[in-house]
């Protein structure tokens, strides 16, 4: 992660945002806890100045089900090569009617016992 992201790092995801390093290991850690098998992608990535925009999609499995998620991230990058800001934004809507009923109430159920843990980054707005 230091080779690519500055420390100063903020990601914007949707409506929270992580902060450091740690927030962004945080963030990973979250997907993989969902997803097996869990692979990412860039589409397309179109630059100007310091920032690329990118078209992603993510794939991986939840309780034997395949999804897939989409995605844009506008990443700024820092003087030192690496990335200091990211504002990425999900098509959640997708993803839950991917995963269907019952695997959502599946995965609510596993946030809300803690068996997958929440990023605190998810619990702070802006």
């Amino acid at each position: 992660m230091k080779d690519f992201y500055n420390p100063d790092f903020v990601d914007h995801v949707n409506d929270t945002t992580f902060r450091g390093y740690e927030g962004g290991e945080e963030s990973v850690a979250f997907y993989r806890a969902i997803f097996k098998q869990l692979r990412m992608q860039a589409e397309e990535q179109i630059t100007e100045g310091n920032r690329v925009a990118s078209r992603w999609v993510l794939t991986g499995t939840y309780r034997r089900r395949a999804v897939t998620l989409r995605g844009t991230t506008i990443s700024r990058f820092a003087d030192d090569g690496r990335i200091l800001e990211d504002h990425g934004h999900t098509d959640t809507v997708s993803l839950l009617r991917q995963l269907g009923v019952l695997r959502t109430l599946a995965l609510a159920t596993e946030i809300l016992t803690r068996r997958v843990k929440l990023p605190q980054g998810a619990l702070q707005r802006g």
